[in-house]
């Protein structure tokens, strides 16, 4: 299992804290300086601090990634209440888009990432949803985009829907 880079430093700052909290009490204990006391303390409260900062801002991020998944759900299950020639509708485009990633020669984790590109989901929250990093995401959509020859995103989308309107 790989380490994400926030809890690479959390970890460190954590060990940085806890040793600098035991030479702490260590000075304490030896009668040192205010000065050099101040100092310790300094760097423990500052480790704290980060460490807290990072677990706080890993919270808000999953509670994100499980409001995004809620609001996929939730638009999964709006698909089910519409009429029926629009479900006919969606599931002839969805078998046209399907068909044509295929003809692309995309790969599951490309379709994968297509779809929600087409859903309009941001590259940040596609990684999100599927639970990898942004980089990787990045680096699938810039395959399909060479594999459909089209430019980006915008061109990505447009060539499902432009003979549409």
């Amino acid at each position: 299992m790989r380490l994400s880079k926030e809890t690479a430093l959390l970890l460190i700052l954590l060990v940085v804290g806890i040793a600098s909290g035991l030479d702490l009490l260590s000075d304490l204990a030896d009668g040192s300086s205010a000065s050099h006391i101040f100092k310790e303390a300094l760097v423990v409260v500052l480790a704290i601090t980060v460490v807290v900062w990072i677990l706080y801002e890993q919270s808000q991020q999953m509670a994100q990634i499980q409001k995004l998944k809620t609001e996929l759900a939730q638009s999964e299950q709006q698909r089910g209440k519409a009429n029926t020639y629009i479900l006919s509708a969606r599931k002839q485009l969805s078998e046209v888009v399907g068909k044509q990633f295929d003809e692309w020669n995309l790969t599951p984790s490309e379709k994968e990432v297509g779809w929600l590109l087409l859903k309009g989901l941001s590259l940040k929250e596609i990684a999100a949803v599927r639970e990898t990093h942004e980089k990787t995401v990045r680096q699938q959509a810039s395959a399909i985009y060479g594999k459909t020859q089209l430019g980006g995103r915008h061109a990505f989308s447009a060539w499902f829907i432009e003979d549409l309107l």
